[in-house]
């Protein structure tokens, strides 16, 4: 059987990300796994007899297959080091957004979600999806913006799509050019699998950033769907990553995240 990861922390967002975890889980007829992460070893007799609890009433209330693993260790490596082990498909994690010292260092969220090989849906509230849910796909001059295709099959699992490209123009040549291109090749890559998409372009000269949570925002989406910057450093973190504040937007949109992976290889040459 698959499974889900989810970071559970007994907090509200937790319970949020689970919710959404079983919306998928559901559909792909796979177990959620409630990962607790423990500072030392003597920790773990009492997460245990807590998520036990909560294994049995997410199990009931959701009606699929629950469990969970308590497990030493930091955010920032074990939730990852626990995909690779249980060869999860997906981590569904609830987030705060950025708060305090975060705004300096960096989303934790985005910490954690960078270096993994499988995406990451990061939602601040409660499923509350369209019929058909309603992606936003942002599309950019970047090879890397074609490799969220792959992980399209999977997105479907939360239900019937309809994908939005949204490009922005008027930047010249040397961007331009290959915008349209992916903007191209992300239109005939969904067709082909039968998803409903439509491309939206847009020459407003605002940040292309701004633009995608504005037409977020105004247009109801109910999913953004983005790559992270291939080869991010601790830099990208302080001058505030294009990432964390998508991953932290102000309308609480989920966020599903998939790292560049050097074996996820799509070319203009495939049409």
């Amino acid at each position: 059987m698959e499974n889900i990861i989810v970071p559970y922390d007994f907090t509200e967002k937790a319970d949020c990300a689970v919710k959404h975890a079983a919306v998928v889980a559901r559909n792909m007829k796979a177990e959620v796994v409630l990962l607790h992460i423990v500072k030392k070893e003597s920790q773990n007799a009492e997460a245990a007899q807590s998520l036990d609890g909560v294994v049995a009433q997410v199990a009931q209330d959701e009606n699929i297959s629950c469990r969970y693993i308590v497990r030493e260790g930091s955010i920032f490596t074990t939730i990852n080091e626990v995909v690779d082990e249980e060869g999860s498909s997906l981590v569904v994690m609830g987030t705060h957004g950025m708060k305090g010292m975060q705004k300096i260092t960096g989303s934790w969220a985005l910490k954690v979600i960078v270096g993994c090989h499988v995406p990451y849906l990061i939602v601040q509230k409660d499923p509350e999806y369209s019929k058909p849910i309603r992606v936003l796909f942002p599309v950019d001059y970047k090879l890397e913006t074609k490799e969220k295709l792959k992980w399209m099959p999977l997105l479907s699992y939360i239900g019937k799509l309809k994908v939005v490209f949204l490009g922005q123009q008027g930047n010249g040549p040397m961007f331009d050019n290959p915008t349209r291109a992916n903007m191209n090749f992300c239109k005939h890559y969904l067709e082909d699998l039968n998803i409903d998409c439509e491309s939206v372009w847009t020459d407003e000269k605002e940040s292309f950033l701004k633009m995608s949570l504005k037409y977020c925002e105004e247009n109801n989406m109910d999913i953004i769907m983005i790559t992270t910057t291939r080869d991010i450093a601790f830099h990208d973190y302080l001058l505030g990553a294009y990432e964390q504040t998508i991953i932290s937007n102000s309308a609480g949109v989920p966020v599903f995240v998939a790292n560049p992976r050097p074996d996820v290889k799509l070319s203009y040459s495939n049409f």
